[in-house]
């Protein structure tokens, strides 16, 4: 998942794009209301995390201006103000969810799984399709009794597919998955764990659709 963190503290916000980043999401880092207004027209995000207290101005104010013109990407609010007043004024705002500081960077990659999973529609913590059980809290797969380790973009991958089972997926759309706005992309790296991918789970899970992506194979009925 692409994360956009709208967070001014240096140390913050270094901690949360480092620590997201080796628990599978793709962050992006912004510091102000600009940026981060600028970084949401530009990319497509899954989530965001965001701050309250930003240099111009008040995150509960960008995230009520992103509500009224229909924005619905799921927030997840992190904050020093945590009296219940406060809470309740962040999710009056268009908030998802709402922690305060400090916070444990284990819960916080939580609790966006569980953004997301609401945003997708899914009520299971582990997606299956074919045989193949995903723990995103692990990057780890469960087939035919074999516990699959992943690298972090190969599950990168795999959750886009299996987020959207039977739909097909084409390269730039993955690519935006596994890189941020500001990382330069490297030519043949779907490919690369495209092939990886499918020397793990079988060389049918996942089908090319020649000239257009890729998609999960049919599940099997069996």
């Amino acid at each position: 998942m692409r994360v956009l963190i709208v967070e001014d503290d240096e140390t913050l916000g270094d901690g949360l794009n480092v620590g997201l980043r080796l628990k599978g999401f793709t962050p992006e880092l912004v510091t102000t209301c600009e940026d981060a207004r600028a970084a949401l027209e530009a990319g497509d995000f899954g989530a965001m995390v965001l701050d309250v207290m930003l240099p111009d101005g008040s995150g509960c104010d960008l995230l009520a201006r992103l509500r009224e013109g229909g924005a619905v990407l799921p927030v997840l609010m992190l904050s020093a103000l945590d009296e219940v007043n406060d809470r309740i004024t962040g999710l009056d705002a268009g908030a998802d969810d709402y922690l305060g500081k400090p916070f444990d960077l284990d819960e916080v990659a939580a609790r966006l799984r569980a953004l997301s999973r609401r945003a997708s529609g899914r009520a299971s913590a582990e997606p299956q399709w074919n045989g193949l059980t995903l723990d995103p809290a692990r990057m780890e797969g469960m087939m035919n009794g074999r516990v699959l380790a992943f690298s972090r973009r190969e599950f990168t991958i795999l959750s886009a597919l299996m987020d959207r089972p039977g739909a097909i997926l084409d390269r730039a759309a993955l690519e935006d998955r596994l890189y941020g706005w500001q990382e330069g992309v490297e030519s043949n790296a779907v490919e690369v764990h495209i092939h990886n991918l499918r020397a793990k789970l079988g060389s049918g899970f996942i089908e090319t659709v020649r000239g257009v992506g890729y998609r999960l194979a049919a599940e099997d009925p069996a």
